[in-house]
């Protein structure tokens, strides 16, 4: 199955955005465990990079889903 125009950049961008929320997280804890604060960015990229990787990941899945169903189905004329 190949993958449409802008599934596979929103799956890269997906993973991506991931891996450096994940990054993000790490680094909090690492400011945290020094007992210093994090800077805001990076306590916002560790927030809301998860989710947003999560909303993109689960609309490409539905997105699969959807066309394997019209892929299964006989065109009516």
């Amino acid at each position: 199955m190949t993958l449409s125009r802008y599934r596979r950049p929103l799956t890269i961008l997906a993973a991506v955005i991931a891996v450096l929320s994940l990054a993000a997280v790490g680094a909090v804890m690492a400011y945290a465990f020094a007992g210093a604060v994090a800077p805001t960015w990076v306590t916002y990229a560790a927030l809301y990079g998860l989710p947003a990787a999560f909303v993109l990941m689960l609309l490409l899945v539905l997105d699969g889903v959807a066309v394997r169903r019209r892929a299964g189905k006989p065109q009516r004329r």
